[in-house]
């Protein structure tokens, strides 16, 4: 069983990113990460900002990417994320009314498969990335977010270790659940009791059984994120994150 790559999604960074990116992924690289998970291009195109990640040695194996995007330019945002290298994108957010039970689910599980479809043409796999509001239940007592999965069993499942805490579940068990289905999982450490973000194995999340059933479950990338630093810059939250995975043997 091979062992997951590790990748840090770039949003942890981005208040520096976005006055140094050639500089921020310099330094990305040299905590020891070999891949990352972008969140935006800032405002570059996509040969510009391969360049800088294949000068810095990373692989961007994955990318946040918003439905509008897909909704604006199908075809060239795929296109964009294949010029980028990126055999996972995921997107992170949809609300209620685009979520099943919503009222226009009906629309959005149709462009879904469409662009399911075209993301498979292009080499890559679709994701949806979990918050809390895909926690609440249907009427029928199924979370939304399982709905989702059920409904497009073409979709893969970016599963966030701090998100489903958040709501009272076992990331752990959670993953089990989608076993070769969640090829992506992030893992957001937090301290439950200070509802506060912590660098990855500094929180209250069983981080051990979390990767064990990352590995267990198929995953292929372990993605380090926080929302926000507590306590220290995010690029030393950053660093710390990784030589935590380092010490479980990531």
């Amino acid at each position: 069983m091979s062992k997951p790559v590790v990748a840090l999604q770039l949003y942890t960074v981005r208040d520096f990113a976005e006055k140094d990116l050639k500089g921020t992924l310099l330094q990305v690289k040299e905590m020891g990460y070999d891949a990352v998970e972008l969140a935006g291009m800032y405002g570059k195109p996509a040969q510009e900002l391969r360049a800088l990640l294949d000068e810095a040695g990373l692989n961007a194996v994955s990318a946040h990417v918003p439905i509008q995007a897909f909704e604006e330019d199908l075809e060239g945002t795929i296109s964009a994320y294949k010029t980028l290298g990126c055999k996972y994108v995921g997107i992170p957010w949809l609300d209620h009314a685009n979520l099943p039970g919503g009222e226009k689910w009906p629309a959005m599980k149709a462009f879904l498969i469409k662009v399911d479809a075209l993301c498979e043409e292009a080499g890559i796999t679709l994701m949806y990335h979990c918050h809390a509001h895909e926690f609440d239940k249907l009427p029928s007592g199924e979370y939304i977010l399982d709905a989702l999965f059920r409904e497009l069993p073409a979709l893969e499942n970016e599963m966030d270790s701090g998100w489903v805490d958040a709501v009272g579940l076992c990331p752990a068990e959670y993953a089990k659940q989608y076993a070769g289905r969640v090829p992506v999982i992030h893992l957001k450490d937090t301290d439950r009791n200070a509802k506060e973000d912590r660098p990855v194995g500094q929180g209250t999340q069983d981080m051990p059984a979390i990767t064990k059933a990352a590995e267990e479950s198929g995953t292929k990338v372990l993605v380090a994120e926080l929302d926000e630093a507590v306590g220290m810059t995010s690029l030393e939250a950053a660093k710390q994150s990784r030589a935590y995975l380092k010490s479980l043997g990531y």
